[in-house]
Formats: structure tokens, C-alpha cells, sequence
């Protein structure tokens, strides 16, 4: 019995640490968000209570565009949860087959996560210069020169080409999380499937995805939750123009907040990113699990 206390008394001192981190950066940070979501502030003066107008002018202001840069959210998840993850879980099941170069090719896909986001953008800003970039040159060198386009400046392309160097950048990620889920998988499943008869594309529809399925659970939440809260490599790409094509709720938060001394407004923009990731992260989960019972 004494054990049992001093066993438990060590886990509370090893966790308290993390708990109370996790509590200051995290929790009440949430908390703080919400209370100031129900104020008309500035950041500097003494801000005036207006409840939940702030929730209101989300959907109401035309001049926000809060809707338009929830759709351009939601477009983001759907596209990474149809290409990005399709194509990491492809990588993932040719890799851990064993193919020359395992290894090599494992870390070269997972190297755009290592590399900071600010250079990405630098990067990808060059790739498509409409002068210079290797997108351009490429179209004109091959008579295509009507394809040409200011991607990042035209608003029928920003935000599919913001889209592209996020899916450059986290699709080993995914890969990564995915190889290492295969590589745990039993080989004597594997083995027998194989005895069976079952070929390349039969044992990864009957055997791999399937004993995966925990895996990619984690993996489209992750993506849907990152997509939501996606900023960093838009704002260095496009800032969320032009005229708003690309802008996301977390680029509309720092704008409001940052640009305009609108606290109060950029919080409740805040608490809705939450309350999507976690609506989002929530239903998820259910589906996968109303699909497996």
C-alpha cells in the first residue's frame, strides 16, 4: 500500500511540471480569449462589455469577410484530407515495402518539415515570380506562354497556390507517421495474406488500411485541425490576398488584432478557430468509431 502512494506521489511530481505549463500557455490563454471576445477593446484603454456582438459581426460584417475566410479554411482540409493524405499513405505503403534506398528516401520526404516555414515561403515566393520563377519558364519553354499567371497575385489561383507548398511541406509528415504505423504491423498477417493470394493493391486495401485505420484517424485530424488554424505559410506568401482570395481565419485574426487594435474581435475569431478544431478533432472521431463498430 505504501508503494502504491509513493508510486503515485512520484507520478504527480514528474507530471506537475508539464501540468502547469500546459495550464499557463494553453488553458488559460483559452479562457483569457473568451473573456476578451465579449469586449469591444483596443489593447490599450479599458474595453467596454458587449457580450456576444463580436460572435454576431463575425457573420454579419460585410466588411470582415469572416465567411469567405472560413470557406477558404474548410477548402484547405478538404483538399489535404483528398490529395495530401492519399498521396502520403501511397508514399508510406511503396517505402515500407522495402524499395533500394528506404531509409534515404524516408528522410528526404520528411526534410520540408525540418525546414522553417519562413524559408518555404522565401522559396516557394521564387518558384512562382512571374518573371523568373521555374513555374513560368517552364510553360513559356514549352509554348505555353497563355498559361502564365501572377499565382500568387491573381484571385482565382492564390489560394490553390498557397495549397501547394503546405501539401509540399507536410505531406512526410503524414508519410512519416504512416511508414512507422505500416512498419508496426504484424508480419505474419502480412505473410499470410501473401500465402493466400493477395497481390500488391489487395493487401494494402484488405490488410494494411485497414490495420491503420488508428493511424490515419490521427493523421486527418491533424490535417483538418492544421488546415484550420493554417497561417505562418500564408501570411509569408500572400498575407491572405489579394483581395482576401486567400485569407484564412487565423491571418483574419492577426489583421483584426495586430492591424486594426481590434482585441476584442480577433479573440472571438480566436475561440472560433478552437471551437472548429475541437468540433472538428471530436466528430472525426466519432465517425471512425461509428464506422468500426
Amino acid at each position: 500500500m505504501r508503494n502504491i502512494r509513493q508510486n503515485r506521489m512520484a507520478v504527480f511530481v514528474f507530471l506537475l511540471p508539464a501540468a502547469i505549463l500546459f495550464i499557463g500557455i494553453i488553458i488559460i490563454p483559452i479562457f483569457m480569449s473568451l473573456k476578451y471576445s465579449t469586449y469591444k477593446w483596443d489593447g490599450i484603454t479599458e474595453g467596454t462589455f458587449i457580450g456576444i456582438k463580436n460572435y454576431i459581426d463575425l457573420f454579419t460584417s460585410k466588411s470582415v469577410g469572416f465567411p469567405q475566410t472560413l470557406k477558404n479554411a474548410l477548402l484547405l482540409a478538404l483538399l489535404s484530407v483528398v490529395i495530401q493524405l492519399p498521396l502520403s499513405l501511397f508514399l508510406a505503403i511503396v517505402l515500407a515495402r522495402g524499395v533500394k534506398g528506404e531509409k534515404f528516401f524516408v528522410g528526404l520526404f520528411f526534410t520540408p518539415v525540418l525546414i522553417s516555414t519562413v524559408v518555404i515561403g522565401q522559396l516557394w515566393m521564387k518558384i512562382y515570380n512571374p518573371d523568373y520563377g521555374i513555374i513560368n519558364a517552364a510553360l513559356r519553354s514549352l509554348g505555353l506562354e497563355s498559361w502564365t499567371r501572377v499565382w500568387l497575385g491573381d484571385q482565382n489561383t492564390a489560394l490553390f497556390a498557397v495549397f501547394i507548398p503546405i501539401l509540399w511541406q507536410y505531406v512526410g509528415y503524414h508519410m512519416l507517421l504512416m511508414y512507422a504505423g505500416i512498419k508496426n504491423i504484424s508480419q505474419e498477417i502480412t505473410e499470410a495474406a501473401v500465402m493466400d493470394g493477395a497481390t500488391g493493391f489487395n493487401l494494402a486495401r484488405y490488410i494494411t488500411i485497414p490495420l491503420l485505420r488508428p493511424v490515419l484517424q490521427v493523421c486527418i485530424i491533424f490535417s483538418v485541425t492544421g488546415s484550420l488554424k493554417a497561417f505562418d505559410l500564408i501570411y509569408v506568401l500572400t498575407n491572405g490576398g489579394p483581395a482576401h482570395a486567400s485569407e484564412v481565419p487565423s491571418t483574419l485574426m492577426v489583421t483584426q488584432i495586430f492591424g486594426r487594435g481590434k482585441y476584442g474581435f480577433g479573440s472571438a475569431v480566436a475561440v472560433f478557430i478552437i471551437f472548429l478544431c475541437f468540433f472538428f478533432a471530436i466528430l472525426i472521431k466519432k465517425l471512425f468509431k461509428v464506422e468500426e463498430n
